[in-house]
Protein backbone atom coordinates (compact mmCIF):
# COMPACT_ATOMS: atom_id res chain seq x y z
CA UNK A 1 0.00 0.00 0.00
CA UNK A 2 1.00 3.42 -0.88
CA UNK A 3 1.64 6.05 2.19
CA UNK A 4 -1.37 7.75 1.26
CA UNK A 5 -3.34 5.08 1.67
CA UNK A 6 -1.75 3.76 4.97
CA UNK A 7 -1.88 7.32 6.60
CA UNK A 8 -5.74 7.65 6.81
CA UNK A 9 -6.34 4.18 8.47
CA UNK A 10 -3.52 4.83 10.74
CA UNK A 11 -5.09 8.04 11.65
CA UNK A 12 -8.71 6.48 12.56
CA UNK A 13 -7.13 3.63 14.23
CA UNK A 14 -4.78 5.59 16.22
CA UNK A 15 -8.12 7.77 17.25
CA UNK A 16 -10.05 4.08 18.28
CA UNK A 17 -7.00 3.33 20.34
CA UNK A 18 -6.73 6.82 22.01
CA UNK A 19 -10.67 6.41 22.92
CA UNK A 20 -9.93 2.54 24.17
CA UNK A 21 -7.02 4.05 26.29
CA UNK A 22 -8.23 7.49 27.64
CA UNK A 23 -11.60 5.68 28.84
CA UNK A 24 -9.67 2.62 29.73
CA UNK A 25 -7.36 5.34 31.98
CA UNK A 26 -10.53 6.91 33.47
CA UNK A 27 -11.93 3.52 35.01
CA UNK A 28 -8.62 2.48 36.11
CA UNK A 29 -8.24 5.36 38.04
CA UNK A 30 -11.49 6.12 39.97
CA UNK A 31 -11.33 2.17 41.34
CA UNK A 32 -7.65 1.24 41.39
CA UNK A 33 -6.76 4.38 43.04
CA UNK A 34 -9.32 3.76 46.41
CA UNK A 35 -8.39 -0.01 45.78
CA UNK A 36 -4.48 1.10 46.35
CA UNK A 37 -5.38 2.95 49.57
CA UNK A 38 -7.58 0.38 51.13
CA UNK A 39 -4.89 -1.99 51.02
CA UNK A 40 -2.60 0.62 52.73
CA UNK A 41 -5.27 1.49 54.85
CA UNK A 42 -6.51 -2.04 56.27
CA UNK A 43 -2.71 -3.36 56.78
CA UNK A 44 -1.14 -4.20 59.88
CA UNK A 45 -0.21 -0.61 61.04
CA UNK A 46 -2.26 0.74 58.31
CA UNK A 47 -4.78 3.43 59.41
CA UNK A 48 -7.68 1.14 59.62
CA UNK A 49 -6.00 -2.59 60.36
CA UNK A 50 -8.40 -4.75 59.06
CA UNK A 51 -5.99 -7.73 58.08
CA UNK A 52 -8.75 -10.14 57.03
CA UNK A 53 -10.53 -7.50 54.77
CA UNK A 54 -6.91 -6.71 53.24
CA UNK A 55 -5.94 -10.01 52.70
CA UNK A 56 -9.32 -11.05 50.50
CA UNK A 57 -8.78 -7.45 48.46
CA UNK A 58 -5.22 -8.67 47.83
CA UNK A 59 -6.69 -12.05 46.86
CA UNK A 60 -8.80 -10.44 44.38
CA UNK A 61 -6.14 -7.99 42.99
CA UNK A 62 -3.50 -10.85 42.80
CA UNK A 63 -5.80 -13.15 40.77
CA UNK A 64 -6.77 -10.13 38.62
CA UNK A 65 -2.65 -9.69 37.78
CA UNK A 66 -2.31 -13.00 37.33
CA UNK A 67 -4.53 -13.63 34.40
CA UNK A 68 -2.85 -13.15 30.77
CA UNK A 69 -4.64 -10.42 28.95
CA UNK A 70 -5.87 -11.88 26.24
CA UNK A 71 -7.44 -14.74 27.97
CA UNK A 72 -9.02 -12.38 30.89
CA UNK A 73 -10.66 -10.74 27.06
CA UNK A 74 -12.41 -14.05 26.05
CA UNK A 75 -13.24 -14.76 29.70
CA UNK A 76 -15.41 -11.49 30.19
CA UNK A 77 -17.15 -11.77 26.90
CA UNK A 78 -20.65 -12.55 28.83
CA UNK A 79 -20.00 -9.48 31.09
CA UNK A 80 -18.74 -7.62 28.44
CA UNK A 81 -21.92 -8.05 26.68
CA UNK A 82 -24.01 -6.97 29.82
CA UNK A 83 -22.52 -3.60 30.18
CA UNK A 84 -22.33 -2.08 26.90
CA UNK A 85 -24.33 -4.74 24.98
CA UNK A 86 -21.38 -6.04 22.63
CA UNK A 87 -18.03 -7.68 22.83
CA UNK A 88 -16.83 -6.32 20.22
CA UNK A 89 -15.77 -2.60 19.19
CA UNK A 90 -13.76 0.11 20.77
CA UNK A 91 -16.42 0.60 23.20
CA UNK A 92 -16.68 -2.86 24.42
CA UNK A 93 -12.99 -3.55 24.54
CA UNK A 94 -13.24 -0.18 27.65
CA UNK A 95 -14.38 -3.10 29.90
CA UNK A 96 -11.65 -5.32 29.20
CA UNK A 97 -8.89 -3.18 29.56
CA UNK A 98 -10.40 -1.27 32.61
CA UNK A 99 -10.95 -5.26 34.69
CA UNK A 100 -6.80 -5.92 33.55
CA UNK A 101 -5.62 -2.57 34.75
CA UNK A 102 -7.08 -2.11 38.19
CA UNK A 103 -5.26 -5.06 39.90
CA UNK A 104 -2.20 -3.65 38.23
CA UNK A 105 -2.37 0.08 38.91
CA UNK A 106 -3.94 -1.06 42.50
CA UNK A 107 -0.46 -2.19 43.45
CA UNK A 108 1.51 1.00 41.99
CA UNK A 109 -0.65 2.63 44.03
CA UNK A 110 0.02 0.56 47.13
CA UNK A 111 3.81 0.68 46.26
CA UNK A 112 3.58 4.59 45.93
CA UNK A 113 1.69 4.90 49.43
CA UNK A 114 4.14 2.62 51.55
CA UNK A 115 7.14 4.74 50.71
CA UNK A 116 5.74 7.54 52.34
CA UNK A 117 7.75 7.76 55.88
CA UNK A 118 5.24 6.98 58.68
CA UNK A 119 6.60 9.96 61.28
CA UNK A 120 4.90 12.21 58.35
CA UNK A 121 1.68 10.29 58.71
CA UNK A 122 1.69 10.16 62.50
CA UNK A 123 2.77 13.71 62.81
CA UNK A 124 -0.63 14.63 61.22
CA UNK A 125 -2.45 12.37 63.40
CA UNK A 126 -0.91 13.76 66.89
CA UNK A 127 -2.37 17.20 65.49
CA UNK A 128 -5.64 15.37 64.95
CA UNK A 129 -5.67 14.59 61.93
CA UNK A 130 -8.79 12.65 60.68
CA UNK A 131 -8.40 9.23 58.84
CA UNK A 132 -9.57 10.45 55.80
CA UNK A 133 -7.89 13.85 56.09
CA UNK A 134 -4.53 12.10 56.52
CA UNK A 135 -5.13 10.14 53.24
CA UNK A 136 -6.45 13.12 51.30
CA UNK A 137 -3.77 15.85 52.53
CA UNK A 138 -0.85 13.71 53.83
CA UNK A 139 -1.00 10.13 51.78
CA UNK A 140 -1.69 11.21 48.74
CA UNK A 141 0.42 14.85 48.32
CA UNK A 142 2.92 13.18 49.74
CA UNK A 143 3.23 9.82 47.39
CA UNK A 144 1.68 12.28 43.90
CA UNK A 145 5.31 11.79 42.10
CA UNK A 146 5.06 7.90 42.52
CA UNK A 147 1.58 8.04 41.70
CA UNK A 148 2.17 10.14 38.49
CA UNK A 149 4.78 7.15 37.64
CA UNK A 150 2.95 4.29 38.21
CA UNK A 151 0.31 5.90 36.11
CA UNK A 152 2.57 6.39 33.62
CA UNK A 153 3.39 2.57 33.74
CA UNK A 154 -0.29 1.77 33.81
CA UNK A 155 -1.02 3.65 30.58
CA UNK A 156 1.89 2.33 29.16
CA UNK A 157 0.72 -1.28 29.39
CA UNK A 158 -3.00 -0.35 28.48
CA UNK A 159 -1.61 0.79 25.07
CA UNK A 160 0.12 -2.93 25.10
CA UNK A 161 -2.87 -4.58 25.86
CA UNK A 162 -5.39 -2.50 23.23
CA UNK A 163 -3.24 -3.81 20.35
CA UNK A 164 -3.86 -7.42 21.60
CA UNK A 165 -7.68 -6.31 21.61
CA UNK A 166 -7.91 -6.11 18.30
CA UNK A 167 -7.36 -10.05 18.11
CA UNK A 168 -10.92 -9.85 19.18
CA UNK A 169 -12.76 -7.21 16.84
CA UNK A 170 -11.33 -4.82 19.20
CA UNK A 171 -10.36 -2.07 16.85
CA UNK A 172 -7.59 0.27 16.98
CA UNK A 173 -3.66 -0.45 15.91
CA UNK A 174 -3.99 -3.74 16.78
CA UNK A 175 -7.06 -4.48 14.58
CA UNK A 176 -5.09 -2.61 11.87
CA UNK A 177 -1.96 -4.64 12.32
CA UNK A 178 -3.91 -7.81 12.25
CA UNK A 179 -6.38 -7.11 9.45
CA UNK A 180 -3.48 -5.75 7.29
CA UNK A 181 -0.16 -6.40 8.23
CA UNK A 182 -0.89 -10.17 9.21
CA UNK A 183 -3.53 -11.17 6.76
CA UNK A 184 -3.20 -9.41 3.90
CA UNK A 185 0.77 -9.28 3.95
CA UNK A 186 1.11 -5.25 3.84
CA UNK A 187 4.46 -5.27 5.67
CA UNK A 188 4.23 -1.57 5.33
CA UNK A 189 1.42 -1.38 7.37
CA UNK A 190 2.75 -3.75 10.06
CA UNK A 191 5.84 -1.23 9.93
CA UNK A 192 3.89 1.63 10.40
CA UNK A 193 1.87 0.28 12.90
CA UNK A 194 5.11 -0.36 14.68
CA UNK A 195 6.52 2.84 14.57
CA UNK A 196 3.38 4.81 15.74
CA UNK A 197 3.02 2.91 18.79
CA UNK A 198 7.14 3.45 19.69
CA UNK A 199 5.93 7.10 19.50
CA UNK A 200 3.19 7.32 21.34
CA UNK A 201 4.96 5.23 24.11
CA UNK A 202 8.28 7.12 24.26
CA UNK A 203 5.67 10.64 24.23
CA UNK A 204 3.83 9.07 27.46
CA UNK A 205 7.05 8.00 29.42
CA UNK A 206 8.40 11.08 28.60
CA UNK A 207 5.50 12.93 29.74
CA UNK A 208 4.86 10.65 32.78
CA UNK A 209 9.22 11.28 33.91
CA UNK A 210 9.07 14.86 33.10
CA UNK A 211 6.05 15.60 35.35
CA UNK A 212 7.10 12.47 38.19
CA UNK A 213 10.10 14.74 38.38
CA UNK A 214 8.93 17.90 38.29
CA UNK A 215 6.62 16.87 41.29
CA UNK A 216 9.50 15.49 43.70
CA UNK A 217 11.49 18.59 43.44
CA UNK A 218 8.69 20.81 44.93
Amino acid sequence: MELDEITPLLWQATGETAVMVGWATLFTVLLGLPLGVALVALDKGGLRPMPTLKGALGVVVNVGRSLPFLVLMIALIPFTRVMVGSSIGTEAMVVPLTVGAVPFFARLVETALREVGRDVVQAAQAMGTGKLAVIRKVLLPEAFPGLVAGLTVTVVALIGYSAMAGVIGGGGLGDLAKRYGYERFETGVMVAVVIVLIIVVQLIQSLGDFVARRLSHK
